[in-house]
């Protein structure tokens, strides 16, 4: 073992410990609980070169060493593989998300599980509009001047929109336009949708272009992708816990959990599925996550990304449990969600 070898050993047994007790690790006790092999003296300069390097830091005098975001970094860069769930893991997260409902089941399932495996705050993202296709639009007459449009797509996601019509709409006028939207947009993603449905006006017969034309400029506002994406968070109780030793820590924490912009921006930059991302305190772009660490993935068929999911949690988190939970769920939501 060559002394970078034997000091990142140092530094895994320093993280594992100040994960586990919150309290700053000594050199007497990494010798009292972990087998280094080496003496006391060796781990003592073993920790000093660590402490230069920038790995670790003394929080105040004659105390222990913590690691520093750069020691944290290393050591989860370091990871030779994410530590893979149990059989019994793996069939429990399984069984639990395909009892799912629906999409929205599906989601608040998934982003409960999480944050119960990891006890940190997790957040699911519905999935994105433009990386989905259209399975079917439904018109349904509510009243002879009122239609419900309904559109459901290959995830599961399902949006709903009235539309408030100039004339009455006969039952043979309406059957000529599902049959329309049928063959013209049903299979087509998103933005093609989009774009086949603002050619409908165009070649419509004359007595049905007020209501298509109508119908129209509701379905653009629907297929194009949405400014608002749907985020659900589930563990926010956590979070007390979690930063229970920084307040002002956990106030900017719960502000960006609040705004979701830059959990928003981070699941939008997942650019294939099962692909894990961790990102740790000052690498956040937000200040108000400075001191916290983001274990994200994304979820989906192949290699496209419909949307993505993440564990919020200080920056001393448990990060091979947590990358395991968070690759586990990912899986199973891509291949519940591509089945439906």
């Amino acid at each position: 073992m060559t002394a970078d070898d034997r000091r990142f050993e140092v530094l895994r047994a320093i993280v594992s410990d100040y994960v586990a007790t919150r309290e700053p690790v000594g050199s007497k006790s990494l010798v009292e609980r972990h087998s280094l092999g080496v003496s006391p003296a060796t781990i003592r300069n073993d920790m000093a070169v660590l402490e230069d390097e920038g790995y670790i830091a003394q929080p105040h005098t004659s105390a222990g060493r913590i690691p520093t975001d750069k020691g944290y970094r290393l050591f989860v860069d370091r990871l030779s593989q994410v530590k893979p769930l149990s059989s019994g893991e793996r069939r429990a997260i399984q069984g639990f998300l395909s009892e799912g409902v629906d999409l929205d089941d599906v989601l608040r399932r998934s982003v409960r599980l999480l944050a119960q495996l990891t006890r940190q705050v997790a957040v699911v993202q519905y999935p994105t509009l433009t990386r989905s296709r259209v399975r079917h639009i439904e018109a349904v007459a509510l009243t002879p001047s009122r239609l419900l449009l309904v559109v459901i797509t290959d995830t599961g996601r399902v949006e709903q929109r009235m539309v408030e019509l100039e004339d009455d709409v006969s039952d043979a006028d309406l059957a000529a336009f599902r049959a329309l939207l049928a063959a013209e947009v049903a299979g087509r993603t998103m933005p093609e949708a989009a774009a086949a449905v603002s050619e409908l006006v165009t070649s419509a017969a004359p007595d049905v272009r007020s209501m298509i034309a109508s119908s129209v400029a509701v379905l653009l506002d629907t297929l194009v992708d949405q400014p608002e994406e749907r985020l659900v968070l589930s563990g926010t109780s956590h979070a007390t816990g979690a930063w229970s030793d920084s307040p002002a820590s956990l106030q900017g924490v719960l502000e960006a959990l609040d705004e979701q912009v830059t959990l928003l921006k981070l699941l939008a930059a997942l650019q294939t599925p099962d692909a894990l991302v961790v990102s740790i305190g000052a690498e956040n772009v937000d200040h108000n996550l400075s001191t916290s660490a983001l274990v994200s993935a994304g979820y989906g068929r192949g290699n496209t990304v419909m949307g993505g999911l993440a564990v919020v949690g200080p920056t001393r988190m448990d990060y091979p449990g947590t990358m395991a939970a968070v690759r586990a769920v990912a899986r199973y939501v891509g291949e519940i969600v591509s089945g439906r």
